[in-house]
Protein backbone atom coordinates (compact mmCIF):
# COMPACT_ATOMS: atom_id res chain seq x y z
CA UNK A 1 0.00 0.00 0.00
CA UNK A 2 1.27 3.46 -0.70
CA UNK A 3 2.02 5.68 2.15
CA UNK A 4 -0.22 8.42 2.61
CA UNK A 5 1.28 11.84 1.47
CA UNK A 6 -0.33 14.19 4.36
CA UNK A 7 -1.83 17.76 3.39
CA UNK A 8 1.68 20.07 3.70
CA UNK A 9 4.30 17.39 4.12
CA UNK A 10 7.84 17.52 2.64
CA UNK A 11 8.46 14.69 0.26
CA UNK A 12 10.01 11.50 1.57
CA UNK A 13 12.58 9.49 -0.24
CA UNK A 14 12.01 6.09 0.06
CA UNK A 15 15.79 5.06 0.44
CA UNK A 16 16.26 8.07 2.80
CA UNK A 17 12.95 7.37 4.95
CA UNK A 18 13.24 5.93 8.77
CA UNK A 19 10.25 3.47 10.03
CA UNK A 20 10.47 5.32 13.25
CA UNK A 21 12.35 8.57 15.33
CA UNK A 22 14.60 8.03 17.70
CA UNK A 23 13.72 7.77 21.93
CA UNK A 24 14.69 6.11 24.54
CA UNK A 25 15.27 2.94 25.43
CA UNK A 26 13.70 2.60 29.09
CA UNK A 27 11.93 -0.36 29.84
CA UNK A 28 8.57 0.60 28.56
CA UNK A 29 6.95 0.24 32.31
CA UNK A 30 9.74 2.88 33.16
CA UNK A 31 8.73 5.16 30.19
CA UNK A 32 5.15 4.87 31.33
CA UNK A 33 5.37 6.04 34.53
CA UNK A 34 7.68 9.13 33.35
CA UNK A 35 4.93 10.07 30.77
CA UNK A 36 2.51 10.13 33.35
CA UNK A 37 3.67 12.00 35.77
CA UNK A 38 6.47 14.08 35.00
CA UNK A 39 5.66 14.52 31.22
CA UNK A 40 6.68 18.29 31.91
CA UNK A 41 10.48 17.55 32.13
CA UNK A 42 10.67 14.78 30.77
CA UNK A 43 9.41 15.50 27.18
CA UNK A 44 12.30 18.76 27.23
CA UNK A 45 14.73 16.32 28.24
CA UNK A 46 13.68 13.70 25.76
CA UNK A 47 13.86 16.81 22.94
CA UNK A 48 17.15 17.78 23.93
CA UNK A 49 18.57 14.29 23.55
CA UNK A 50 16.84 13.22 20.45
CA UNK A 51 15.50 15.89 18.32
CA UNK A 52 12.19 18.07 17.61
CA UNK A 53 10.54 14.32 16.67
CA UNK A 54 11.26 11.46 19.08
CA UNK A 55 9.54 7.87 19.99
CA UNK A 56 8.48 6.81 23.15
CA UNK A 57 6.76 3.39 24.28
CA UNK A 58 3.91 3.48 26.73
CA UNK A 59 1.49 0.52 28.27
CA UNK A 60 -1.21 -1.12 27.17
CA UNK A 61 0.86 -3.57 24.90
CA UNK A 62 3.86 -1.28 24.39
CA UNK A 63 2.13 1.17 22.29
CA UNK A 64 4.54 3.45 20.34
CA UNK A 65 4.19 6.92 20.38
CA UNK A 66 5.64 9.67 18.52
CA UNK A 67 6.08 13.00 19.69
CA UNK A 68 5.64 15.88 17.70
CA UNK A 69 7.18 19.41 18.54
CA UNK A 70 7.60 21.54 15.29
CA UNK A 71 3.76 23.46 14.81
CA UNK A 72 4.71 22.83 10.67
CA UNK A 73 4.30 19.00 11.85
CA UNK A 74 1.58 18.85 14.15
CA UNK A 75 0.22 21.43 11.25
CA UNK A 76 0.50 18.44 8.94
CA UNK A 77 -1.54 15.87 11.27
CA UNK A 78 -4.37 18.47 11.90
CA UNK A 79 -4.89 19.08 8.23
CA UNK A 80 -4.70 15.61 7.22
CA UNK A 81 -8.29 13.55 6.82
CA UNK A 82 -9.86 12.54 10.14
CA UNK A 83 -10.44 9.31 9.05
CA UNK A 84 -6.46 8.67 8.64
CA UNK A 85 -5.87 10.87 11.83
CA UNK A 86 -8.28 8.76 14.67
CA UNK A 87 -8.67 10.48 18.02
CA UNK A 88 -11.07 8.92 19.33
CA UNK A 89 -9.49 5.44 19.95
CA UNK A 90 -6.80 6.78 21.87
CA UNK A 91 -9.46 8.13 24.51
CA UNK A 92 -11.55 4.32 24.63
CA UNK A 93 -10.25 4.24 28.06
CA UNK A 94 -12.81 6.65 29.21
CA UNK A 95 -16.24 4.60 27.44
CA UNK A 96 -16.93 3.37 31.20
CA UNK A 97 -17.34 7.00 32.28
CA UNK A 98 -18.48 9.09 29.35
CA UNK A 99 -20.27 6.77 27.09
CA UNK A 100 -19.70 5.26 23.53
CA UNK A 101 -21.43 7.90 22.15
CA UNK A 102 -19.05 10.82 23.76
CA UNK A 103 -17.33 12.98 21.21
CA UNK A 104 -13.90 12.72 22.55
CA UNK A 105 -14.40 8.75 21.43
CA UNK A 106 -15.79 8.74 18.30
CA UNK A 107 -14.29 9.50 14.84
CA UNK A 108 -14.97 9.27 10.90
CA UNK A 109 -18.84 10.44 10.09
CA UNK A 110 -20.32 9.69 13.31
CA UNK A 111 -18.18 12.01 14.80
CA UNK A 112 -18.52 14.54 11.84
CA UNK A 113 -22.07 14.48 12.46
CA UNK A 114 -22.45 14.93 16.77
CA UNK A 115 -19.90 17.67 15.79
CA UNK A 116 -22.14 19.01 13.39
CA UNK A 117 -25.09 19.03 15.85
CA UNK A 118 -23.30 20.04 18.76
CA UNK A 119 -21.93 22.88 17.33
CA UNK A 120 -25.22 25.39 17.56
CA UNK A 121 -24.89 25.24 21.56
CA UNK A 122 -21.34 27.00 21.42
CA UNK A 123 -21.16 30.14 18.89
CA UNK A 124 -22.11 33.78 18.44
CA UNK A 125 -25.67 34.06 19.46
CA UNK A 126 -25.62 31.33 21.72
CA UNK A 127 -22.25 32.00 23.83
CA UNK A 128 -23.21 35.54 24.29
CA UNK A 129 -26.31 34.14 25.91
CA UNK A 130 -24.61 32.70 28.17
CA UNK A 131 -22.62 35.36 29.62
CA UNK A 132 -24.66 37.34 31.79
CA UNK A 133 -25.39 34.13 33.49
CA UNK A 134 -22.18 32.80 33.74
CA UNK A 135 -21.25 36.60 35.27
CA UNK A 136 -24.18 36.38 37.86
CA UNK A 137 -23.10 33.00 39.15
CA UNK A 138 -18.97 34.05 39.26
CA UNK A 139 -20.45 37.69 41.17
CA UNK A 140 -22.26 35.96 43.68
CA UNK A 141 -19.19 33.55 44.50
CA UNK A 142 -16.85 35.88 44.69
CA UNK A 143 -18.71 37.67 47.08
CA UNK A 144 -17.82 34.91 49.74
CA UNK A 145 -14.49 34.03 49.62
CA UNK A 146 -12.44 34.92 52.33
CA UNK A 147 -10.92 38.40 53.18
CA UNK A 148 -7.36 38.68 54.31
CA UNK A 149 -6.72 34.73 55.06
CA UNK A 150 -5.02 32.16 53.03
CA UNK A 151 -7.22 30.04 50.83
CA UNK A 152 -6.11 27.53 47.40
CA UNK A 153 -7.87 29.38 44.69
CA UNK A 154 -7.66 26.45 42.82
CA UNK A 155 -10.34 24.62 44.89
CA UNK A 156 -12.36 27.81 44.76
CA UNK A 157 -12.32 27.71 40.70
CA UNK A 158 -12.99 24.43 40.73
CA UNK A 159 -15.90 25.08 42.97
CA UNK A 160 -17.03 28.28 40.40
CA UNK A 161 -16.85 26.12 37.37
CA UNK A 162 -18.41 23.08 38.75
CA UNK A 163 -21.59 25.36 39.87
CA UNK A 164 -21.37 27.10 35.45
CA UNK A 165 -21.52 22.94 34.19
CA UNK A 166 -24.83 22.73 36.66
CA UNK A 167 -26.80 25.86 36.00
CA UNK A 168 -25.46 27.06 32.72
CA UNK A 169 -24.75 23.90 30.56
CA UNK A 170 -26.79 21.27 32.48
CA UNK A 171 -29.81 23.73 33.19
CA UNK A 172 -30.37 22.77 36.92
CA UNK A 173 -31.30 25.46 38.63
CA UNK A 174 -33.68 23.71 41.45
CA UNK A 175 -32.07 24.17 44.62
CA UNK A 176 -32.40 20.63 45.98
CA UNK A 177 -31.33 19.14 43.07
CA UNK A 178 -28.20 21.22 43.05
CA UNK A 179 -27.65 20.40 46.73
CA UNK A 180 -27.84 16.44 45.49
CA UNK A 181 -26.03 16.65 42.14
CA UNK A 182 -22.95 18.51 43.39
CA UNK A 183 -21.07 16.19 45.54
CA UNK A 184 -21.90 13.53 43.84
CA UNK A 185 -20.93 14.98 40.19
CA UNK A 186 -17.39 16.52 42.55
CA UNK A 187 -17.11 12.39 43.21
CA UNK A 188 -17.48 12.00 38.76
CA UNK A 189 -14.93 14.55 37.74
CA UNK A 190 -12.65 12.91 40.26
CA UNK A 191 -11.32 10.36 38.15
CA UNK A 192 -7.81 8.87 39.48
CA UNK A 193 -5.62 6.70 37.76
CA UNK A 194 -6.89 2.89 39.34
CA UNK A 195 -11.13 4.38 38.94
CA UNK A 196 -9.34 3.76 34.53
CA UNK A 197 -8.30 0.36 35.36
CA UNK A 198 -11.74 -1.33 35.43
CA UNK A 199 -11.68 -0.47 31.83
CA UNK A 200 -9.10 -3.30 31.54
CA UNK A 201 -9.99 -5.35 34.18
CA UNK A 202 -13.88 -5.37 34.13
CA UNK A 203 -14.06 -7.91 36.95
CA UNK A 204 -12.99 -5.00 39.11
CA UNK A 205 -15.78 -3.02 38.82
CA UNK A 206 -17.80 -5.93 41.78
CA UNK A 207 -15.28 -4.48 44.14
CA UNK A 208 -14.67 -0.73 45.65
CA UNK A 209 -13.81 2.00 44.66
CA UNK A 210 -14.81 0.51 41.67
CA UNK A 211 -18.49 -0.03 42.40
CA UNK A 212 -18.57 2.70 44.23
CA UNK A 213 -17.84 5.17 41.24
CA UNK A 214 -20.41 3.19 39.34
CA UNK A 215 -23.22 3.72 41.84
CA UNK A 216 -22.38 7.30 41.92
CA UNK A 217 -22.39 7.66 38.42
CA UNK A 218 -25.74 5.45 37.97
CA UNK A 219 -27.11 8.06 40.48
CA UNK A 220 -26.09 11.40 38.46
CA UNK A 221 -27.25 9.10 35.18
CA UNK A 222 -30.94 9.21 36.40
CA UNK A 223 -30.98 12.76 37.37
CA UNK A 224 -29.60 13.91 34.14
CA UNK A 225 -32.16 11.61 32.04
CA UNK A 226 -35.01 13.34 34.26
CA UNK A 227 -33.69 16.55 33.38
CA UNK A 228 -33.61 15.29 29.93
CA UNK A 229 -37.11 14.08 30.11
CA UNK A 230 -38.36 17.74 31.30
CA UNK A 231 -36.24 19.28 29.47
CA UNK A 232 -38.03 17.79 26.35
CA UNK A 233 -41.39 19.03 26.97
CA UNK A 234 -41.01 22.34 28.30
CA UNK A 235 -37.55 23.98 26.89
CA UNK A 236 -39.26 27.33 25.96
CA UNK A 237 -37.19 30.55 27.23
CA UNK A 238 -34.38 28.53 28.28
CA UNK A 239 -30.63 29.31 27.61
CA UNK A 240 -28.72 26.66 28.81
CA UNK A 241 -26.86 24.18 26.60
CA UNK A 242 -28.95 21.30 26.98
CA UNK A 243 -31.90 23.08 25.86
CA UNK A 244 -29.97 24.21 23.09
CA UNK A 245 -28.86 20.76 22.29
CA UNK A 246 -31.82 19.83 21.98
CA UNK A 247 -33.54 22.79 19.71
CA UNK A 248 -30.83 22.33 17.48
CA UNK A 249 -30.45 18.24 16.45
CA UNK A 250 -32.58 14.75 16.88
CA UNK A 251 -30.76 13.35 19.60
CA UNK A 252 -31.56 9.62 21.96
CA UNK A 253 -31.26 10.23 25.23
CA UNK A 254 -28.30 7.89 25.45
CA UNK A 255 -26.55 10.48 23.19
CA UNK A 256 -27.44 13.53 24.71
CA UNK A 257 -26.14 11.96 28.09
CA UNK A 258 -22.86 11.07 26.64
CA UNK A 259 -22.36 14.74 25.79
CA UNK A 260 -23.44 16.21 28.93
CA UNK A 261 -20.89 13.95 30.78
CA UNK A 262 -18.53 14.88 28.68
CA UNK A 263 -18.70 18.53 28.98
CA UNK A 264 -18.40 18.48 32.43
CA UNK A 265 -15.21 15.83 32.96
CA UNK A 266 -13.69 18.18 29.64
CA UNK A 267 -14.60 21.56 30.90
CA UNK A 268 -14.41 21.76 34.51
CA UNK A 269 -10.70 20.82 35.71
CA UNK A 270 -9.74 22.39 32.64
CA UNK A 271 -11.02 25.72 33.17
CA UNK A 272 -10.59 25.67 36.44
CA UNK A 273 -6.23 24.66 36.40
CA UNK A 274 -6.75 27.50 33.72
CA UNK A 275 -7.95 30.59 36.05
CA UNK A 276 -5.60 29.06 38.71
CA UNK A 277 -2.48 29.82 36.58
CA UNK A 278 -3.09 32.64 35.57
CA UNK A 279 -4.21 34.54 39.40
CA UNK A 280 -1.17 32.65 39.95
CA UNK A 281 1.13 34.61 37.21
CA UNK A 282 -1.22 37.79 38.35
CA UNK A 283 -0.66 37.83 42.14
CA UNK A 284 3.17 37.38 41.70
CA UNK A 285 3.08 40.99 39.27
CA UNK A 286 1.18 43.76 40.09
CA UNK A 287 1.87 45.60 36.65
CA UNK A 288 0.18 42.97 35.29
CA UNK A 289 -2.46 42.79 37.99
CA UNK A 290 -3.65 46.18 37.41
CA UNK A 291 -3.32 46.18 33.80
CA UNK A 292 -6.16 43.17 34.63
CA UNK A 293 -8.24 45.66 37.18
CA UNK A 294 -8.16 48.62 34.45
CA UNK A 295 -9.53 45.66 32.10
CA UNK A 296 -11.98 44.41 34.10
CA UNK A 297 -13.35 48.33 35.00
CA UNK A 298 -13.84 49.14 31.91
CA UNK A 299 -15.18 46.34 30.12
CA UNK A 300 -12.06 45.68 27.77
CA UNK A 301 -13.30 42.04 26.87
CA UNK A 302 -10.00 41.71 24.59
CA UNK A 303 -7.43 42.27 27.38
CA UNK A 304 -9.34 39.78 29.75
CA UNK A 305 -9.02 37.45 26.94
CA UNK A 306 -5.15 37.97 26.83
CA UNK A 307 -4.41 36.83 30.01
CA UNK A 308 -6.11 33.60 29.95
CA UNK A 309 -4.56 33.10 26.75
CA UNK A 310 -1.30 33.53 28.21
CA UNK A 311 -2.09 31.26 30.93
CA UNK A 312 -3.28 28.67 28.31
CA UNK A 313 0.24 28.94 26.89
CA UNK A 314 2.10 29.06 29.81
CA UNK A 315 1.01 26.60 31.84
CA UNK A 316 -0.72 24.02 29.39
CA UNK A 317 -3.45 22.13 31.08
CA UNK A 318 -3.14 19.20 28.49
CA UNK A 319 0.40 18.90 27.89
CA UNK A 320 -0.29 17.09 24.54
CA UNK A 321 -2.99 15.50 22.52
CA UNK A 322 -3.13 11.83 20.07
CA UNK A 323 -3.94 10.62 17.18
CA UNK A 324 -3.76 7.17 15.97
CA UNK A 325 -2.94 6.24 12.76
CA UNK A 326 -5.28 3.99 10.38
CA UNK A 327 -2.63 3.29 7.55
CA UNK A 328 0.96 4.20 7.03
CA UNK A 329 1.90 7.93 6.52
CA UNK A 330 5.04 9.84 5.57
CA UNK A 331 5.19 12.35 8.32
CA UNK A 332 8.53 14.45 9.94
CA UNK A 333 10.30 12.97 7.75
CA UNK A 334 9.46 9.50 8.64
CA UNK A 335 7.20 6.05 7.31
CA UNK A 336 5.12 6.03 9.97
CA UNK A 337 3.53 2.06 10.05
CA UNK A 338 -0.93 1.76 10.62
CA UNK A 339 -1.66 1.67 14.62
CA UNK A 340 1.19 4.10 15.59
CA UNK A 341 0.08 6.77 17.91
CA UNK A 342 0.87 10.77 17.27
CA UNK A 343 1.36 13.15 20.34
CA UNK A 344 0.91 16.93 19.26
CA UNK A 345 3.79 17.79 22.30
CA UNK A 346 1.70 21.07 23.06
CA UNK A 347 3.88 21.95 26.05
CA UNK A 348 6.75 22.09 24.04
CA UNK A 349 5.73 24.53 21.03
CA UNK A 350 4.21 26.87 23.43
CA UNK A 351 7.72 26.88 25.54
CA UNK A 352 9.97 27.12 22.49
CA UNK A 353 11.52 30.46 21.86
CA UNK A 354 11.76 30.01 18.49
CA UNK A 355 8.02 30.30 18.93
CA UNK A 356 7.62 32.92 22.07
CA UNK A 357 10.57 35.37 22.85
CA UNK A 358 10.88 35.39 26.56
CA UNK A 359 8.58 31.81 26.35
CA UNK A 360 8.55 31.21 30.27
CA UNK A 361 7.67 34.43 30.53
CA UNK A 362 4.05 35.68 31.82
CA UNK A 363 3.10 38.43 29.00
CA UNK A 364 -0.29 38.92 27.33
CA UNK A 365 0.50 41.65 25.58
CA UNK A 366 1.84 39.20 23.38
CA UNK A 367 -2.13 38.46 21.95
CA UNK A 368 -2.44 41.91 22.12
CA UNK A 369 -0.07 43.24 19.65
CA UNK A 370 0.13 44.33 15.86
CA UNK A 371 2.44 40.77 15.75
CA UNK A 372 0.86 38.51 17.47
CA UNK A 373 1.87 34.82 17.84
CA UNK A 374 2.32 32.92 14.63
CA UNK A 375 -0.85 30.55 13.41
CA UNK A 376 -0.23 27.02 14.82
CA UNK A 377 1.99 27.79 17.96
CA UNK A 378 -0.84 28.70 20.24
CA UNK A 379 -2.81 24.84 20.35
CA UNK A 380 -4.68 24.84 24.08
CA UNK A 381 -7.57 23.03 22.40
CA UNK A 382 -5.88 20.83 20.01
CA UNK A 383 -6.82 21.89 16.31
CA UNK A 384 -8.20 20.54 12.94
CA UNK A 385 -11.59 18.63 12.94
CA UNK A 386 -10.92 17.50 16.34
CA UNK A 387 -10.30 21.05 17.90
CA UNK A 388 -12.23 21.32 21.03
CA UNK A 389 -16.39 22.53 20.77
CA UNK A 390 -15.99 24.20 24.03
CA UNK A 391 -12.88 27.01 22.95
CA UNK A 392 -15.16 29.59 22.81
CA UNK A 393 -17.54 29.19 25.93
CA UNK A 394 -13.90 27.99 27.87
CA UNK A 395 -12.68 31.69 26.75
CA UNK A 396 -15.94 33.44 27.75
CA UNK A 397 -16.44 32.00 30.99
CA UNK A 398 -12.85 32.82 32.12
CA UNK A 399 -13.44 36.29 31.04
CA UNK A 400 -16.20 36.65 33.02
CA UNK A 401 -14.69 35.10 36.06
CA UNK A 402 -11.53 36.86 35.53
CA UNK A 403 -13.87 40.03 35.52
CA UNK A 404 -15.68 39.20 38.74
CA UNK A 405 -12.61 38.73 40.33
CA UNK A 406 -10.64 41.87 39.46
CA UNK A 407 -13.15 43.96 39.81
CA UNK A 408 -13.53 43.39 43.86
CA UNK A 409 -10.07 42.11 45.11
CA UNK A 410 -6.36 42.86 45.34
CA UNK A 411 -4.55 39.06 45.15
CA UNK A 412 -1.62 38.33 46.29
CA UNK A 413 0.70 35.15 47.50
CA UNK A 414 0.84 33.89 50.39
CA UNK A 415 4.10 32.38 48.98
CA UNK A 416 5.98 34.10 46.43
CA UNK A 417 8.17 31.44 44.78
CA UNK A 418 6.77 30.35 41.80
CA UNK A 419 4.43 26.86 41.65
CA UNK A 420 5.52 23.87 39.23
CA UNK A 421 2.87 21.93 37.45
CA UNK A 422 2.13 18.65 38.92
CA UNK A 423 0.03 15.69 36.95
CA UNK A 424 -3.88 15.37 37.94
CA UNK A 425 -5.23 12.64 36.05
CA UNK A 426 -4.67 13.89 32.47
CA UNK A 427 -4.07 17.68 33.46
CA UNK A 428 -1.66 19.66 34.80
CA UNK A 429 -2.51 21.76 37.94
CA UNK A 430 -0.52 24.15 40.20
CA UNK A 431 1.13 22.01 43.31
CA UNK A 432 0.11 23.69 45.88
CA UNK A 433 -3.37 24.84 45.18
CA UNK A 434 -2.37 28.33 44.21
CA UNK A 435 -3.09 29.90 47.41
CA UNK A 436 -3.39 33.42 47.92
CA UNK A 437 -4.53 36.57 49.83
CA UNK A 438 -7.58 38.49 48.58
CA UNK A 439 -8.63 42.65 49.76
CA UNK A 440 -11.13 44.57 48.71
CA UNK A 441 -9.83 46.86 46.16
CA UNK A 442 -8.78 50.74 47.40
Amino acid sequence: MTPTPLLGARTLDRQTARTLPPGPRLPTLVQTVLFAAHRKTFFPRMRARYGDVFTIRIVPSRRVCVVLSRPEDIRDVFTTPPTVMHAGEGNEVLAPIMGDHSLLLIDDEDHARMRRQLMPAFLGNALRGYAGMIGELARADVEKWPVGKPFKLHDRMRELTLEVILQVVFGVTDSTRLAELRPLVEKIVTVRPITMLGAFYPRLLKYPPWRTYLETQKRVDEILYDEIARRRTDSAGRNDVLSRLLAAGEWSDVELRDQLVTLLLAGHETTATALAWAFHELARMPAELAAGQQAADGGDDERLEAITKESLRLHPVVYQVGRRVTETVDLAGYRLPRGTTIMAAIGLVHEDPENYPAAHEFRPARFLSDDPPAAGTWLPFGGGARRCIGAGFTLLEATEILRAVLTRYDVRPVDPTPETAKPRNVTLVPSRGCEVIVTPRG
